[in-house]
């Protein structure tokens, strides 16, 4: 059966997408979020505005639908404004642009530390609606930081890109990604094509500046808006990215930062989509073994792991073939599958879900895969969709240099295969959804390097499929001597501190609250 709205929306929550971003190479630059040519006076304008704190609406189409957030524990409630950003940091005195955000005041106002502003990831995933959706995993948080999410440029409500219509995008989602002869080559070719035209279209002048640089020096804006002298920092996937740019960018003022779920900096496109071909390969595995330990109360067939998994692939190959029925008139492709089979397997808590779809999908209902497909592309039950996966790309983008043909990418499919027998050809062909980008790329992969900076914990997961653990101890090295704080949590799913373990929680929140720096190689089960 298809999953519930919370369900969907948890699955939403829980989203980031398959192809991880760069980082940029910046100055060091301590308090100043604009290039050394940027205007004094339009800085004084940026820095000197007032936001507006108002209740919360209900999110916009673009941020994913959905009622205005709940009040939180003890009936305090949530508060949304919007800040000024230029829309070109080069020209702080030109045209700008409006980024959404929303707080929840600190329960204890005397030991307010600050501002702790979160980033969930994606790139494009809509902050104003991910950190109501995990409030009372951060309550403990909450205790002495105003808890602060935002829209990155290019995402929500905040400017949004746009690349399609919703019926459009039906089509789009439901397309051959894996392409197996030249015709089906050239449809994709042909698809990836319009759909960048279309977000050319749509974002026009903004469509350059929505990068991953100019989201760092937004944060340090909003860090002098609200009043911060240093930013305190949660970035979680792509935001632990995002965090490492702003640490590159600007070492002094990074204050209590900590990053989970960690993007490594020393991959560009072609190691990062490897790298997560062996991560969401790991995560079946693990998924195709609990099975197996369940014995007969598994639905799937086969006695072993591999067996369990060549039932998947011969699914994934007939569905390559013939569809099968969905919801509504819509029927489940295979490389909607293959989405839903990723997207489950983000947490374990979805691992259920995952044993239902494939069973009924087996049988020739594809509802509950298809729904799975649908969380991760961001699509509502009403048939919209939000505005994650056109961000995505426009962030990644512009980001990465890399511009991979589908030629190139298919000379490349042998070590994709190599490294997942049911996600290697989807990452693999993956490599060219930037090859009819209307816009250069601006790096291979990021310099993260913050000397100077204050303690950042890194704290990467040993099961997590969408940023594999070996990108945590790369982030620490990067990061460089005296910065990066490691932390290794045995554990599955995308993430650590949402993933159960008392120890992970307790080490985050005793740096983030009392300043406590635990020993760097700290293991947590």
């Amino acid at each position: 059966m298809p999953i519930s709205a919370a369900q969907r929306a948890a699955l939403l929550a829980a989203t980031t997408v398959l192809l991880a971003a760069g980082c940029s190479d910046g100055g060091d630059q301590a308090a100043d979020p604009v290039t050394p040519s940027g205007s004094a006076t339009g800085l004084s304008a940026l820095t000197s505005q007032k936001l507006a704190w108002a209740p919360c609406p209900p999110p916009s189409a673009a941020e994913g639908g959905g009622p205005a957030p709940s009040p939180l524990p003890g009936g305090a409630t949530w508060e949304c404004s919007f800040l000024q950003v230029p829309l070109d940091w080069a020209e702080p005195e030109g045209e700008t642009i409006e980024l959404a955000l929303i707080r929840a005041k600190a329960r204890d106002s005397a030991r307010r530390i600050g501002s702790l502003v979160f980033n969930f990831g994606g790139p494009g995933g809509s902050g104003v609606t991910a950190l109501p959706g995990f409030a009372t995993d951060y309550e403990s948080l909450r205790s002495r930081y105003d808890l602060v999410s935002f829209d990155p440029r290019g995402v929500g409500r905040s400017d949004p890109v746009e690349c399609a219509t919703d019926k459009e995008l039906d089509a789009y989602y439901a397309l051959d990604f894996t392409p197996d002869d030249t015709a089906e080559e050239r449809t994709l070719s042909d698809a990836q094509k319009r759909y960048a035209r279309g977000c050319e279209r749509d974002a026009g002048a903004a469509l350059p500046h929505v990068g991953t640089e100019n989201a760092a020096r937004d944060m340090d804006l909003m860090r002098q808006v609200l009043g911060d002298d240093k930013l305190h920092y949660f970035g979680i996937s792509y935001g632990t990215e995002l965090g490492g740019v702003y640490a590159h960018m600007f070492p002094k003022n990074v204050g209590r930062a900590v990053f989970d779920a960690v993007v490594d900096p020393d991959a560009g496109v072609e190691d990062g989509a490897l790298g997560q071909a062996r991560g969401f390969q790991l995560a079946l595995d693990n998924f195709a073994q609990d099975c197996v330990d369940r014995g007969d109360a598994c639905a799937l067939p086969g006695s072993s792991v591999s067996e369990i998994e060549a039932g998947i692939t011969d699914l994934l190959a007939q569905l390559d073939k013939k569809p099968i029925p969905g919801i509504g008139d819509r029927k489940l492709t295979q490389t909607q599958a293959t989405n839903g089979i990723a997207q489950a397997l983000y947490s374990k808590e979805f691992w259920p879900y995952l044993e239902q779809g494939l069973d009924a999908a087996d049988g020739g209902d594809g509802a509950l895969l298809l729904s799975l497909s649908d969380a991760m592309n961001g699509r509502s039950q009403d048939g919209s969709y939000s505005n994650i996966q056109a961000a995505n790309a426009a962030i990644n983008c512009v980001d990465f240099k890399e511009r991979y043909t589908l030629g190139q990418a298919k000379e490349r499919l042998g070590q994709f295969r190599e490294a997942s027998p049911v996600f290697g050809d989807f990452m693999g062909w993956s490599l060219a959804s930037c090859s009819q980008w209307p816009v250069p790329g601006l790096w291979e992969h990021p310099d993260v390097s913050a000397p100077g900076a204050a303690p950042i914990l890194v704290v990467g997961n040993t099961g997590d499929p969408a940023t594999p653990y070996e990108g945590a101890r790369s982030m620490v090295n990067a990061l460089g001597k005296g910065v990066g704080v490691e932390v290794t949590y045995e554990g599955e799913g995308h993430g650590a501190y949402n993933g159960g373990s008392k120890c992970v929680k307790k080490t985050v929140d005793d740096y983030l609250l009392a300043g406590k720096v635990p020993a760097s190689g700290t293991v947590c089960k």
